[in-house]
């Protein structure tokens, strides 16, 4: 029995608990959650037939062997580091806040033995750049388009007095590696992050970020090219129906690798 601690109790946090209670019995539970929102953690607690404790972090790694985060990039390295340091198995889903020191943090886990789980999140086509990396790759790209609401209180917004209301047809709003991208825009573009953290880093994943007013969905495309040929991957992400700034396919994608890391039986790269 896997005893999974979630950092984290919003729409993620949340919806991963509620999985593992109703699906995975026999095979995992929720020993332990937190957040910094008391009430969200003691709501969670009240609806999973687990009981998990509510936990500080070190408490809530010492009684997990998988820690699963959902917090946010600002705490993402913090919690990594210190559940990899315990020797324990992490789950990262705010990636980008990875990605200015993730080679010492990926040393770290090969010291400790502890496994690090990156779920490929709101994006398709890691697989085909898993594979593809073991060969010359040229350039790897990231096109997002979402509404202009999307982008609001984004640093590079703030910063820069962007009006998104002005903006009445597709506008570029940033184009450049996917470091300055989660830098300017650190809540809406982990997919940058993964993507880098997959391939060839950060300072060579190029990212494009467009406001488009007529777009219904959040879209992900993204393009690799290299010695392999030619890789075109488009998502278009349906909200979360708990949570507009959340892609179904990110809980989706997370709870997939949930699964994966029980099951003996793995396909696809």
């Amino acid at each position: 029995m896997m005893r999974i601690g979630i950092v984290g109790c919003g729409t993620i946090g949340a919806k991963l608990a509620k999985y593992i209670d109703a699906n995975l019995r026999g095979k995992a539970q929720v020993s332990a959650i937190s957040d910094i929102d008391g009430q969200k953690t003691r709501d969670l607690a009240g609806a999973l037939r687990s009981t998990p404790k509510i936990l500080e972090l070190d408490a809530l790694i010492d009684a997990a062997d998988l820690v699963i985060e959902a917090a946010s990039s600002e705490a993402s390295f913090d919690i990594a580091k210190r559940t990899i340091n315990a020797g324990k198995d992490v789950m990262v889903m705010s990636t980008g806040g990875l990605l200015k020191d993730y080679k010492m943090l990926f040393e770290l886990a090969k010291e400790r033995g502890a496994n690090v789980y990156l779920p490929s999140g709101a994006i398709c086509g890691l697989d085909g750049l898993k594979g593809a990396k073991f060969s010359k790759i040229d350039r790897v790209t990231l096109t997002t388009r979402k509404p202009p609401e999307g982008f609001r209180g984004a640093p590079y917004i703030v910063k820069n007095k962007i009006a998104l209301e002005e903006i009445k047809s597709d506008t570029v709003l940033f184009e450049g590696d996917a470091l300055e991208a989660m830098e300017g825009f650190p809540a809406n573009i982990n997919v940058a992050a993964t993507l880098s953290l997959c391939g060839i880093g950060s300072a060579k994943t190029k990212v494009k970020i467009i406001a488009s007013p007529s777009a219904t969905k959040n879209i992900h495309e993204v393009e690799v090219e290299g010695e392999f040929g030619r890789l075109l991957a488009r998502t278009e992400n349906v909200p979360s129906p708990d949570n507009p700034k959340t892609s179904y396919l990110a809980i989706l994608s997370a709870i997939a690798t949930l699964n994966g890391i029980l099951e003996r039986v793995k396909i696809g790269t």
